[in-house]
């Protein structure tokens, strides 16, 4: 069985204590936790409300005869993976080659339309669409290519990191990626995403180079060294610069990694860092996991890592999905219920759930059954999690992340600490990873960095929103004050002045953005809010 991929590593561990569940909640609410959606949700009106949301139908079909590109939609509404961001739109075509992309370039520049592209939507902030603008959905453009000569892949945007890997096993592994498969490539690179190896850093790193289509249709060869201003734009530009049509990136051997954990008090990581991990070449993959449990809240510190094996005398499992999605969601929708479920989703984790572990890897000839468990680069991030979508009403999970300074850790924690604890904030995880400095142009991590990646459970009515921006508001504010930085693919409440303060090259991003853009084709619920 996998790990609970880095959201939530409680799996199956919770079987050993299911019959307690039933006995304290009763089995039809067990039921409901752990039931499939039935579809996506519908949390409530568009985004304004009422008219001001409502875009002119009646224009939209006199101004919509572009026949010979797929529209899936015209008119309507589209949302994010939060839920929380539903907005009216012109409509979605539906992208299966780069003669759409321009088609559908054209025909906004003729109809003064604003473009977005989509991919999974999995920023939480209307990154991917704004109102009454045209959506670009990638996820048909996908096509991958195996360049085993020169060690990368060549992709379109809409390519998820789970079909990537399905390609590379067993001889390759991904460089770099999220710490889930589900997304798509170009939805990372707009994000500079960064995920479970520590050396590798993030995406940015990791591209050979890329094709652009900008606002005027034409095409630029990005990377490195070419149209390198542009390059750094484009990665974790979020959409904004232009349409990524085709990547070229690096991928790695397929190692073999033998599985490891420690519990700690979280003061002791950043030393352990410095001193063990960051030194040792053989440690391919680590990240932490933050207790939320409330009697040890944020204070004990699980350390998971993924240390490089020698030798070829293995045999290597085929890539599996992941099993047991009722029982893991039960898993983290009971631990939204209350402090005896967080207190009992962290002692399995601490003490059960590693004991479960599968290992996909095994010698061909059995050293016995002591041995460590081994486990291919591919298997830890080869999840689609499944699991954290659910039927629950009026509920929703919504990501943070957070960029701090390697010193800054320890203070940092005590005050997400009392922020979260004095907002009553239902966090379900809190992940510990790595970051370099990143050199792109929107860069979240001007220095080398510790990521906190917070995932927290929120009611969607007026009350859940509001008690969602206070904590997200007081953090970006701890955030300033240690000389970090906060992940912008989230939901959009800080102010203009956080966003300054924050990245205070955000005006000279926004000033480029004219320059490669200045009609402003490319335009998100971000731009639109900030750019102003």
């Amino acid at each position: 069985m996998r790990k609970f991929s880095q959201k939530f590593k409680t799996g199956a561990s919770v079987a050993a204590v299911v019959v307690v569940l039933f006995g304290v909640y009763g089995y039809r609410k067990l039921q409901a936790l752990a039931a499939d959606p039935s579809g996506e949700k519908d949390c409530g009106p568009a985004v304004g409300g009422g008219d001001q949301a409502k875009i002119d139908l009646e224009r939209i079909k006199a101004i919509a005869p572009l026949k010979d590109v797929k529209w899936s939609q015209l008119g309507g509404s589209i949302n994010d993976a939060s839920c929380l961001n539903k907005t009216e739109i012109y409509g979605v075509v539906e992208v299966r080659s780069v003669d759409d992309i321009a088609k559908t370039l054209t025909f906004a520049r003729d109809n003064k339309l604003s473009v977005t592209t989509a991919g999974v939507r999995h920023s939480m902030g209307g990154q991917a669409f704004r109102k009454g603008g045209i959506v670009l959905d990638m996820r048909g453009f996908n096509k991958i290519v195996l360049n085993e000569n020169r060690r990368s892949i060549t992709v379109q945007p809409g390519a998820t990191w789970h079909d990537i890997q399905n390609l590379l096993h067993p001889r390759f592994a991904v460089r770099a990626m999220q710490s889930t498969d589900i997304f798509s490539v170009g939805g990372s690179i707009s994000v500079n995403a960064h995920g479970m190896d520590h050396q590798a850093g993030a995406l940015r790193k990791s591209i050979k180079s890329m094709r652009v289509m900008l606002a005027d249709g034409s095409l630029r060869t990005v990377s490195e060294t070419d149209n390198k201003e542009l390059f750094n734009l484009v990665v974790g530009g979020y959409g904004l610069f232009g349409v990524i049509v085709e990547a070229e990136l690096d991928i790695a051997d397929n190692l073999v990694y033998q599985t490891g954990r420690r519990i700690m008090d979280y003061k002791e990581f950043p030393g352990l860092f410095a001193r063990e991990i960051e030194k040792d070449a053989n440690i391919g993959l680590m990240y932490g996991h933050l207790s939320t449990a409330p009697s040890s809240f944020l204070q004990e510190l699980l350390l998971y890592t993924y240390t490089k094996v020698d030798g070829s005398d293995f045999k290597r499992e085929p890539l599996g999905e992941v099993s047991g999605t009722k029982l893991r969601r039960l898993t983290i929708n009971l631990s939204k219920q209350g402090p005896l479920f967080q207190e009992m989703k962290w002692l399995s984790e601490k003490h059960i759930e590693h004991r479960m572990e599968t290992c996909t890897v095994t010698r061909a000839q059995a050293i016995g059954s002591a041995e460590a468990c081994l486990v291919n680069r591919n298997d830890p991030m080869h999840d689609s999690v499944p699991y954290l979508r659910n039927a629950l009403p009026n509920d929703t999970d919504i990501l943070h992340e957070y960029f701090i300074p390697r010193s800054q850790f320890v203070s940092f924690v005590d005050g997400m600490r009392k922020v979260l604890t004095d907002n009553k904030t239902n966090l379900l995880n809190a992940s510990v990873r790595i970051v370099h400095q990143e050199d792109n142009f929107l860069t979240y991590s001007p220095e080398p960095a510790f990521s906190l990646v917070l995932y927290i459970n929120q009611t969607t009515d007026d009350e859940g929103n509001k008690r969602m921006k206070k904590a997200t508001e007081e953090l970006i504010d701890l955030t300033i004050t240690h000389k970090g930085r906060f992940f912008l693919p989230y939901q959009l409440y800080y102010s203009k002045d956080q966003l300054q303060r924050s990245y205070p090259e955000i005006n000279d991003f926004f000033a480029a953005k004219k320059k490669y853009d200045p009609t402003e084709l490319f335009t998100n619920t971000f731009y639109q809010k900030y750019a102003s």
